[in-house]
């Protein structure tokens, strides 16, 4: 596996890494505690080594299960997690990023996953009731505690990204980036680049809508969160599937993938990317894995963009409820 730094000085990680969060929450019945380790230790073996999990996620029972199958292999991972939401009413976001709940959400972490460090701790949305300042500053007091090792942010504006990294480095922002969801390329990207920030996409295959094997919305399951989003749902689904199926015929044309060539099209669009695929298949995570190696020529690039150009997907790309606590 080829790896990439989070910023150029940042940790090195490798160039793909693997969400975790589908191993246990949203896309329908979790994984069992043997799957999700078989899938993160296969995911090891393979040089992937940078995985993200988030509190959020189940919640709490995502962090179990990364930490069971880390506890003998530690040293082998650079692991994330994140923390400052949870679900409210009708799918709503309530943010807590207090300095209080900074260090509440830490030790409940370290906890969950067995561990006495977290390598990158992400705030993972803005909660606009605290200054960016004092969040970041209580994190900050947890890298001098070694508690952690480096601070990210999720789904943050440009000028909140530079008062947080004014505050204390940020070493990496994630945020939804794929083919379509492009939307940090209006500043976000630059803003990133400048300040020295590695770029973390979430999501980089649509929430496995780019992969081509989503047919049909009964493809998924029964409390799959997908079910609900705007993405997913009535035109917009068809008006995405041919977005994808013109991916899917260059993709044949060059012998791969249409998740391979997505996720090297993410790649493409500079060496501070680090996509972070999510999957509970070993076999996906196979594919996705060894998406590292296509290297795309600037026609390539230019080729897939044009069956698949910006703000082409129909729909937007959370329920309307999450949106408020996006890009603050």
């Amino acid at each position: 596996m080829k790896t990439r730094r989070l910023g150029p000085n940042g940790p090195e990680v490798s160039a793909i890494g693997l969400g975790c969060m589908g191993m246990a929450s949203f896309y329908g019945a979790p994984s069992d505690e043997a799957q999700a380790t078989a899938v993160i230790h296969r995911a090891l073996d393979l040089g992937v080594t940078f995985l993200d999990t988030a509190e959020m996620y189940g919640p709490h029972t995502n962090e179990f299960q990364v930490g069971k199958a880390l506890a003998d292999r530690r040293d082998r991972a650079f692991v994330a997690t994140k923390f400052g939401i949870n679900r409210g009413p009708e799918g709503s976001i309530v943010t807590d990023g207090s300095p209080t709940n900074v260090r509440r959400a830490i030790e409940g972490s370290l906890t969950r996953l067995g561990m006495d460090h977290v390598d990158l701790y992400y705030l993972h949305r803005v909660d606009a009731n605290t200054p960016i300042e004092e969040t970041v500053g209580a994190m900050g007091e947890l890298v001098k505690e070694g508690k952690v090792r480096f601070l990210g942010l999720s789904e943050a504006a440009p000028a909140t990204i530079r008062k947080a990294h004014a505050t204390h480095p940020i070493t990496a922002l994630q945020t939804e980036y794929s083919l379509w969801s492009r939307e940090p390329e209006d500043e976000i990207l630059s803003t990133v680049r400048e300040l020295g920030i590695g770029f973390v996409p979430y999501s980089p295959l649509g929430r496995g809508f780019l992969s081509g094997d989503i047919k049909s919305i009964d493809d998924l399951e029964e409390g799959d969160f997908r079910r609900s989003n705007p993405r997913f749902m009535g035109e917009n689904f068809q008006k995405n599937l041919d977005l994808v199926e013109a991916v899917k015929a260059i993709a044949h044309d060059r012998g791969v993938t249409a998740a391979q060539l997505a996720l090297a099209w993410v790649l493409a669009q500079g060496d501070h990317l680090v996509p972070i695929p999510g999957t509970r298949r070993i076999a996906t995570l196979e594919q996705n894995a060894a998406a590292a190696d296509i290297v795309l020529t600037a026609e390539d690039v230019e080729a897939i963009e044009a069956v698949f150009p910006k703000n082409a997907a129909a729909g937007h790309r959370y329920a309307e409820a999450a949106r408020g606590a996006l890009n603050r």
